[in-house]
């Protein structure tokens, strides 16, 4: 039998994805209420406080990193997207908060021992090949002062599976995103195939990440230097089968 077949995101197609199409969408899926409560989960969590630095990778438009600013804490945000860091940048300013925000690659992060905590939110890891999703983790933890925490929030494979649906629809006024959603028992991986239809356009991107359980990523952030890792549901409830999402805490 052949090796697994990867179907790994490369850095332009993640810069398609997450694009304008992404923005427009972004109050429909993720609304106000909703970032405030995953603001405060990941406040809970990570035990931050105010003057306490923290990085968000995959920060995207700033939904979360802006809120952890306005409580205190002294935010980074990194992200690929130009577009998304643009729209971070401007509600910072709104809000009248101060974050560095900068555009570069989770798999080569500029800063060494300079964060209290970092985090991933919304399956914003796994996007790579093996290899690559591990050098991620190994630039956190390089990142991470001793004694700091990373928090990865994960979708739950054996919910998604059990229960997710392989097309859902998203619609804001006259305008339609469309997933549509397949398991690539070969590779590990889930891949999804994303219709926008705006403006009398119809656009198509893709997305793939690798889908991991709570034993890969024990394996995986030990080897990259963390003592110890934890495992909770969504809003740091018990973890099981059943929960929407998983959510790792790995100690340095």
């Amino acid at each position: 039998m052949s090796d697994k077949i990867s179907n790994a995101v490369t850095i332009p197609e993640l810069e398609e994805y997450f694009s304008e199409d992404y923005l427009h969408f972004g109050d429909i899926v993720n609304p106000p209420g909703k970032n405030d409560r995953d603001a405060g989960v990941i406040w809970d969590i990570l035990c931050l406080g105010p003057g306490v630095s923290v990085l968000e990778l995959g920060c995207g438009y700033g939904r979360i990193t802006n809120r952890l600013a306005e409580k205190g804490a002294r935010v980074t945000g990194l992200d690929i997207s130009p577009i998304l860091l643009k729209r971070a940048e401007t509600d910072a300013a709104e809000r009248g908060v101060n974050v560095e925000y900068v555009l570069g690659d989770m798999r080569s992060l500029p800063w060494r021992d300079r964060f209290d905590a970092a985090f991933l939110w919304y399956t914003t890891f796994g996007y790579f090949d093996d290899a690559d999703n591990e050098r991620v983790l190994r630039e956190a933890a390089s990142s991470i002062r001793k004694g700091g925490r990373l928090l990865i929030d994960y979708a739950n494979r054996f919910d998604f599976l059990r229960y997710k649906s392989p097309i859902s629809v998203v619609q804001r006024n006259d305008d339609l995103r469309i997933d549509i959603h397949s398991n690539d028992v070969l590779s590990d991986r889930l891949n999804i195939e994303r219709i926008f239809a705006r403006d009398g356009c119809v656009r198509r991107t893709n997305l793939s990440f690798r889908q991991y359980g709570f034993s890969d990523f024990v394996r995986m952030l030990k080897s990259a230097g963390f003592e110890a890792v934890e495992a909770y549901g969504q809003e740091g409830g018990r973890f099981t089968s059943d929960s929407s999402s998983l959510v790792v805490v790995a100690y340095k």
